[in-house]
């Protein structure tokens, strides 16, 4: 029988994980986009993503959405920024002074921010008027998709739920022992 022990990588403070974690974190940022877009134009939230649903506009309907969308992008970024060559990269030494004296904390509002940046660039830009296009969607030119509202909803989403995730979840290097197989 061995004693041996292999090393594991933990990315979870208290158990709460990178799924809680993506999930609070895109929720949160969800609703600070949502907020500014309702203070723009609340007819994008209220009305335009219902209709890209095919869903009248009634009462929190598109609010319940964009929460959706935000909390289904919040786990995709927490599981990406927890898998390894990428979490690997978030905690390297580096020889930039600057980046040398952040973080993973700071480091890991930097990745939501991109992340937001890499959102926008792909589902409003891209995506969001193929599939209006496709389902024959009116509202899909009422969407600010270049717009600066836009950009700076989506880079807001993505500093906080970055922020919110680099809180909740501890990404500092721990180790876990797990028994090796006999």
């Amino acid at each position: 029988m061995s004693t041996e022990r292999s090393e594991t990588t933990v990315a979870d403070v208290g158990g709460v994980g990178w799924v809680v974690g993506g999930a609070v974190g895109g929720a949160i940022g969800s609703i600070a986009f949502g907020a500014i877009l309702w203070l723009l134009d609340p007819a994008v939230v209220e009305i335009t993503i219902p209709e890209f649903y095919g869903l009248e506009p009634v009462g929190a309907v598109g609010w319940g959405i964009h929460a959706a969308h935000g909390i289904v992008l919040g786990l995709l970024f927490g599981f990406l920024v927890t898998r390894d060559p990428i979490l690997r990269t978030l905690r390297m030494t580096v020889d930039t002074d600057a980046l040398s004296r952040t973080d993973v904390w700071i480091r890991v509002v930097g990745a939501g921010f991109v992340f937001g940046l890499a959102i926008w660039a792909i589902l409003p830009v891209i995506v969001l008027p193929v599939w209006a296009d496709t389902l024959g969607a009116g509202g899909a030119g009422e969407f600010p998709a270049f717009a600066a509202e836009s950009l700076l909803g989506h880079v807001l989403f993505g500093t906080v739920l970055g922020l919110v995730f680099a809180t909740v979840v501890d990404l500092t290097d721990r180790v876990a022992a797990v028994p090796a197989a006999s």
